[in-house]
């Protein structure tokens, strides 16, 4: 069992930075990949960013690439989500994500077991 608990989110303007993090703790969460996804009210939920640790390298969505940065910090079991240039559309609640360490994204999203009680984004313009 692995426990995620986000924090950091809150209300902004439009092209404001917010940074979220995410804290990790359990039976080996470092065995994880962690991702981020929000769900907006109506929407389904949608990955944003995902970490793959061993081989280095993340994803993003299209519509964050250039503006998002997820980064992990392994000795303290932490994942942020830097968010810069916010806008009015990444209003959402966000939520942490521990899965499998699949590469192809779809996979991953159908293998996370593990998820966090999100944090709500909402971006004003």
């Amino acid at each position: 069992q692995v426990q995620l608990e986000e924090s950091g989110g809150g209300s902004a303007q439009a092209g404001d930075s917010l940074t979220l993090s995410c804290a990790a703790s359990g039976s080996n969460p470092q065995s994880y990949c962690y991702g981020w996804f929000r769900q907006a009210p109506g929407k389904e939920r949608e990955p944003v960013a995902i970490f793959y640790t061993a081989q280095g390298r993340t994803y993003y969505s299209d519509s964050v690439k250039g503006r998002f940065t997820i980064s992990e910090d392994n000795s303290r079991n932490l994942v942020a989500l830097q968010m810069n240039a916010l806008k009015p559309e990444d209003t959402a609640k966000y939520f942490c994500a521990a899965g499998y360490c699949i590469g192809e994204v779809r996979r991953y999203v159908n293998s996370v077991p593990y998820w966090g009680q999100g944090t709500q984004v909402t971006v004003s313009s």
